[in-house]
C-alpha cells in the first residue's frame, strides 16, 4: 500500500490526538465519514497504526525519574542478544530497548518512581542478568521535548 496525500494527512492528525472521531476527521479531511473509516480500518490493517494509546503525564502516576543506560554484554552471539532482549522486555521500567551500533550494545530508557526504585531495578533486575558485563546510566535533570509523532 502507498500512502497517499489524505492518507498522510489522516496520520498527521491522528498522531497528534487518536481521539479523534470519524466525524472530526472527516471534517478536517473534507472527506465522508464512511470514507475516514475505511481509510483508517486499511491503514490499521497494513500496519501503519500498531496500536492506539493514551499519553500519561508520568509525575501525575508517580513517574519521577527517567534514565537512560548504556548496555554493555559478556559476549556478542546470536544467542546471548537474542536472550538479553527477551529478558529486558519482561522488565515494566524499561520503556524502550534499542541494539546500538558503536560503543555499547543496547541502549535501554528506563522510568521509575525514583532514585531508590531505580537503585532496586539495577541491582534485582538488570544486572543479575547473565549477558550483562557492564551498565552505564544517565539520569534526565529535565525534559525540554518529548514527542510521539513521527515527521511524516
Amino acid at each position: 500500500m502507498e500512502l497517499d496525500i489524505v492518507d498522510v494527512k489522516l496520520l498527521r492528525l491522528l498522531q497528534k490526538d487518536a481521539s479523534l472521531s470519524n466525524k472530526e476527521l472527516s471534517y478536517h479531511l473534507n472527506k465522508s465519514i464512511a470514507a475516514v473509516h475505511e481509510r483508517v480500518k486499511k491503514l490499521k490493517a497494513n500496519g501503519y497504526i500498531k496500536r492506539t494509546v493514551a499519553i500519561l503525564d508520568r509525575k501525575r502516576v508517580g513517574i519521577d525519574l527517567i534514565s537512560f543506560s548504556q548496555v554493555f554484554l559478556k559476549a556478542h552471539t546470536a544467542e546471548v542478544l537474542n536472550e538479553f532482549e527477551r529478558e529486558v522486555a519482561k522488565f515494566p521500567e524499561v520503556m524502550e530497548c534499542y541494539q546500538m551500533a558503536g560503543s555499547y550494545d543496547f541502549m535501554l530508557r528506563i522510568a521509575t518512581k525514583d532514585m531508590e526504585a531505580y537503585h532496586i531495578f539495577l541491582r534485582h533486575k538488570l544486572a543479575v542478568l547473565p549477558q550483562v558485563n557492564t551498565v552505564q546510566t544517565y539520569f534526565v535533570l529535565s525534559e525540554t521535548k518529548s514527542e510521539t509523532a513521527y515527521p511524516i
